[in-house]
């Protein structure tokens, strides 16, 4: 996939991501929209493990960096080193830090300054966009 001028390591044609992807993951990943609040299952998966983005199985959150924000998604304060990358998001009126899979260029969510410490960050991810891979 390309952002912009980015090419990323895994790279799917459209047809590839909607046979490999559910219409929503699909809809998150490839086409940038966000799942109801509450409605995902990982928003209470508290065992440790990690998660990983569900388009290329990227390691991108630990689950010792989740914690409850009140938001209704999955949040972290931290993610895996070059795991994630982010860009600047202008959609619906408001300026917001998209961050996207490093590895397949997919969409997980947005990451706002407003965390605990340490990093202050919260980083509200899509959780149908996420496997968890117990520890």
């Amino acid at each position: 996939m390309q952002t912009g001028e980015q090419t990323f390591p895994v790279t799917l044609t459209e047809a590839e991501w909607r046979a490999k992807l559910t219409p929503d993951q699909f809809a998150i990943l490839r086409g940038h929209a966000t799942e109801r609040p509450g409605s995902c299952a990982l928003l209470r998966e508290k065992r440790p493990g990690t998660f990983e983005c569900v388009g290329c199985d990227n390691p991108v959150f630990r689950g010792d960096t989740k914690f409850e924000s009140g938001t209704g998604w999955p949040s972290f304060d931290t993610p895996l080193p070059g795991a994630v990358e982010t860009t600047e998001d202008r959609t619906h009126g408001m300026l917001r830090t998209e961050v996207h899979c490093a590895n397949c260029g997919g969409h997980l969510g947005h990451v706002f300054p407003d965390g605990p410490p340490p990093t202050h960050l919260r980083y509200c991810i899509n959780g149908l966009v996420l496997n968890f891979v117990p520890a």
